[in-house]
C-alpha cells in the first residue's frame, strides 16, 4: 500500500488543491492520498477562517473521489507540528509506504517548519509544482540542503520506495489560485455588500 499524506490549512479549499492531489495519485502510482486538515498553521499568527469541522467538511466535498481520505487527524491526536505528525502515523503503518506531498509555494519556506529535516528523514518528498513558486522553490535553503537527495522525474513513480531522505519536483497544470487570494475576494465582497447596504 502506497499512501500520499497531503497536509494544509485548506482555508478554504481550492481547484489548485485538487489539481496537486490528483497529480500526485497519478504520478507518484498511490493507493491513496491522505488529506490532512491542520487545525492551525504554526507559520501563522492568525486562525483560519474556518473551524476545522467545516474546513473538513469543505475538503470532504471537493475531494469526492473513491481513493481520497479526508481526516483531521492532527487534532485528534493533539499534534501541533507535521514533523511529529508523520513520525505518529509512519510509527502506526509500518507496513505502508508514505509519502509527503506538499505544494511548492511550501517547499520554498519548508526550512521553517518546525523539524524540517526530520520530516525529510521521516518519508520521501514530492513537491508538486504551483503558480509563481517553482523558481523559490528549487533555490530555496531546504532544496540546497536536499540537493544530493532530489530524485530525476522520471523516476517520480518509485519514489515511496525509496529510502528517505529522498525528493521529487513534479511538473504539471498548474491552477492559478490560492486560499489566500479566495480568502481576499471574499473580504472584498463582503466589504462591497456592507458598503451598499449603507447606501441603500
Amino acid at each position: 500500500m502506497r499512501i500520499g499524506l497531503f497536509g494544509g490549512s485548506f482555508d478554504p479549499p481550492h481547484e489548485g488543491h485538487l489539481m496537486v492531489a490528483h497529480l500526485a495519485l497519478r504520478r507518484l502510482r498511490l493507493d491513496r492520498v491522505w488529506w490532512l486538515v491542520s487545525p492551525q498553521n504554526p507559520l501563522k499568527s492568525k486562525s483560519p477562517s474556518h473551524g476545522l469541522a467545516a474546513r473538513v467538511a469543505g475538503v470532504a466535498r471537493m475531494a469526492d473521489h473513491p481513493r481520497f481520505v479526508v481526516t483531521g487527524v492532527e487534532a485528534q491526536i493533539g499534534s501541533r507540528y507535521t514533523a511529529d505528525t508523520l513520525a505518529w502515523l509512519k510509527r502506526r503503518m509500518p507496513g505502508v509506504r508514505l509519502v509527503w506531498i506538499m505544494g511548492a509555494d511550501n517547499m520554498a519556506n519548508f526550512h521553517l517548519w518546525h523539524g524540517w529535516r526530520r520530516i525529510a528523514d521521516t518519508m520521501p518528498i514530492a513537491v508538486v509544482d504551483r503558480p509563481e513558486s517553482s523558481i523559490p522553490a528549487l533555490v530555496s535553503p531546504a532544496a540546497h540542503a536536499l540537493a544530493r537527495s532530489r530524485v530525476w522525474e522520471g523516476a517520480a513513480a518509485g519514489l515511496a520506495e525509496r529510502t528517505p531522505p529522498a525528493w521529487v519536483f513534479l511538473h504539471g497544470p498548474r491552477v492559478p489560485v490560492s486560499s489566500t487570494l479566495l480568502r481576499n475576494q471574499r473580504r472584498r465582497r463582503r466589504l462591497e455588500s456592507v458598503k451598499d447596504a449603507g447606501l441603500s
